[in-house]
């Protein structure tokens, strides 16, 4: 499966025209006042440099036979598809990743349907593909075509660190770009992925609720359009954000609902005891989420999970 995802023959591809030059070089990341530097950063810029030709070739392998292995969904069975991304190779990153995989593919009954994108954490056996914006839209545009749009469901992971602009990648030395809203938006929207769980955890994530907001989204973010969030230092285990959402209340056989509110709770505690100020993380549930939340919450689990690792606030 994983030759025939690769080596497609290009007899076998459709005639494709030469794209034409109608506009100027875009003013990538700068431009001369703020509103073209902020229509130049939902292009999705996204540099690549000083990477040697054997570990694009590694990373390419990586990618390829884990975007094959994904199962195809079942007809008449709500599936969730699950993503994870570190958007940022920061070590706590890569270990909130391959954690959060792990408890999302075991609530939603996942397992063979999740894939974490994450590159190396220090700790772990074996490398995981890379978490960029290249893979991303690789993983998206793969569930997209093995999922039914209108029955199952994608639920989407991102840790990283946060702007003001966007969620940012940067990996190493090498790696550098930015995720703003309307791009994810644009993203999600030509992939007609409709049903979704999204939980973005990074600093001032919670911009991102006015683009992706809809009526079968539920949405779930570290902090608000104008706050930080915390933990993020590369030595822990966890975001206090990822810790509360992901390692405390997702495990637990709760609903979806009850495990946000007691992870805000968590978070807001946790922040107290520090005197940081509040990051306000942010819940957007659309009205017809119930329709593919409750079949997949129907074979939740029955019992929880022990967290991992040490708690983030210490």
């Amino acid at each position: 499966m994983a030759a025939a995802l690769a080596l497609t023959p290009a007899s076998a591809l459709p005639a494709e025209a030469p794209p034409q030059h109608k506009q100027k070089w875009p003013a990538l990341v700068s431009g001369s006042n703020p509103a073209e530097m902020s229509a130049s950063l939902d292009l999705g810029p996204n540099l690549e440099r000083g990477r040697s030709a054997r570990s694009e070739l590694a990373e390419h392998r990586r990618l390829t036979s884990a975007l094959a292995g994904l199962a195809p969904q079942r007809r008449g069975v709500v599936d969730a598809y699950v993503v994870v991304v570190a958007l940022d190779s920061d070590a706590v990153f890569g270990r909130e990743a391959r954690e959060a995989g792990k408890v999302l593919s075991r609530r939603f009954d996942a397992a063979g349907r999740t894939l974490v994108l994450a590159g190396g954490d220090g700790g772990s056996a074996g490398a995981a593909p890379k978490g960029s914006l290249h893979a991303l839209n690789l993983a998206l545009a793969r569930v997209a075509e093995l999922m039914d749009g209108d029955e199952d469901v994608l639920v989407l992971y991102s840790t990283s660190h946060g702007a003001p602009y966007g969620i940012t990648y940067h990996d190493g030395d090498e790696g550098y770009g930015v995720l703003t809203p309307a791009r994810l938006a644009a993203l999600l929207g030509e992939l007609r992925l409709r049903n979704r769980l999204l939980i973005l955890s990074a600093c001032y994530s919670g911009m991102f609720v006015p683009a992706l907001w809809s009526d079968t989204t539920a949405l779930f973010t570290a902090a608000s359009a104008s706050r930080a969030s915390f933990g993020c230092a590369a030595d822990n285990d966890w975001t206090f954000f990822g810790d509360a959402m992901i390692n405390r209340a997702l495990r637990k056989p709760q609903p979806l609902a009850a495990a946000s509110a007691e992870a805000l709770k968590l978070v807001a505690e946790w922040e107290a005891a520090k005197r940081y100020e509040p990051s306000y993380p942010q819940v957007s549930i659309g009205s017809r989420v119930d329709a593919w939340l409750k079949p997949l919450e129907a074979r939740m689990p029955k019992t929880g999970t022990a967290p991992v690792g040490k708690l983030s606030a210490d």
